[in-house]
């Protein structure tokens, strides 16, 4: 029998983002560096149907899952992707007609011992974050981003039915699983910077 993994994650790295819009391969795949939590909500319910003064059958009702990430900050160029913005003479502007295209989203949790867990979301929309500002007091303090989404069903290749949330776990220096998963979310290999052999 193989031996159960009881270990708790510690923290979060590589949060990745690629632009999707209707189809199932990214445009590109983009990391925001700096994420500090993220939040994925996946709410669930019982239904109960009843008859003769009892219950006659359950049933699960899934509702939307919504995402909530903070990061140390957002850089602008992001922002104007996820958002949909526009862009004039340097200056970016939200306004009511803004349209976010629809993303796919991989982040990691990580774990003392090495080993990661990856969680993908194949499709979703970010919505514009609130802007917040504080004045400088005694002491320094940072600032945090917050943004969130919302994720459904997107067709996945190897499932037979549409999937809102993957998971994949990799031991301490393997990335089989991590590889794996970015080419279900994304369509596209995990983004390197090594420098190919013969390049």
């Amino acid at each position: 029998m193989v031996e159960k993994n009881y270990r708790s994650s510690t923290g979060v790295d590589e949060f990745f983002y690629g632009e999707i819009g209707e189809g199932i391969v990214a445009a590109s795949v983009e990391r925001v560096k700096f994420l500090q939590n993220i939040t994925v909500e996946m709410p669930q319910e019982v239904v109960r149907a009843y008859g003769d003064n009892k219950t006659a059958e359950l049933g699960i009702s899934s509702g939307e899952v919504s995402v909530t990430s903070a990061f140390h900050k957002i850089p602008l160029e992001d922002k104007v992707t996820l958002l949909g913005l526009e862009t004039v003479e340097g200056l970016t502007a939200m306004g009511s007609n803004d349209t976010p295209p629809y993303v796919a989203v991989v982040f990691a949790r990580t774990y003392e011992d090495g080993s990661k867990e990856y969680v993908g979301l194949p499709k979703g929309l970010f919505t514009r974050p609130n802007i917040e500002g504080q004045t400088k007091g005694d002491g320094l303090e940072f600032s945090a981003e917050e943004i969130t989404a919302q994720f459904m069903d997107r067709e996945v290749t190897g499932f037979t039915e549409e999937k809102s949330v993957i998971v994949a776990y990799d031991a301490a220096g393997t990335t089989t699983n991590r590889d794996a998963l970015f080419m279900k979310i994304f369509g596209k290999p995990y983004p390197t910077t090594e420098v190919p052999e013969g390049a």
